[in-house]
């Protein structure tokens, strides 16, 4: 059985907005070997739509030359939440069809190890909503926007998480785990 791992870039404010703006902070040695330290145990990527599209001609063209994770973002199987997407061209890419929670279940019970998800805002909330996320790496950057799509928008209900990790780097930023709560 798999376990569902997301990963959000996110401002103090809960803005996941297409992470630009974290440039300005750089992507410390550190930082990749805190997020490679989850990633390495992923076995499939699981990507909404617009995520899928904007990495798809960002990550294809990549090699360990340039980014370490090139190689893991290219190789590693890859499945597509959506209703309207028909085919999926990037490497190892599987569209699984529109978001339904028994569907998603069936995935993650077909998979043997984790499943990275990143960006994807809107399918990373119908997972949390629906309790099928795993582990929530928050890597949140010292920055208030005001505005922007939210991780947790208004009307969200509420739930609760027990933090399992921390890390601090040197450049501000923080990486934080946190898993459902079970009390």
């Amino acid at each position: 059985m798999g376990t569902i791992k997301v990963q959000e870039f996110i401002t103090l404010d809960g803005v996941i907005d297409a992470p630009t703006w974290t440039v300005d902070y750089g992507f410390t040695p550190e930082m990749a070997e805190s997020i490679g330290g989850f990633t390495e145990s992923c076995a499939a990527i699981l990507l909404g739509r617009t995520t899928y599209e904007e990495f798809a001609p960002a990550w294809s063209s990549r090699s360990m030359a340039d980014d370490p994770g090139a190689p893991f973002m290219n190789e590693t199987p890859k499945y597509v939440v959506s209703s309207t997407l028909k085919d999926a061209d990037w490497n190892n890419s599987t569209v699984l069809g529109g978001y339904d929670t028994d569907t998603i279940r069936r995935f993650k019970d077909s998979v043997d190890g984790g499943i990275y998800v990143s960006g994807s805002g809107t399918l990373v909330r119908a997972l949390l909503a629906d309790g099928l996320v795993d582990e929530l790496h928050l890597v949140v950057y010292p920055e208030v926007h005001g505005t922007g799509p939210r991780l947790f928008p208004e009307g969200v209900p509420t739930s609760k998480l027990a933090l399992t990790g921390s890390r601090t780097f040197d450049n501000g930023v923080l990486h934080l785990t946190y898993a459902p709560a079970t009390d």
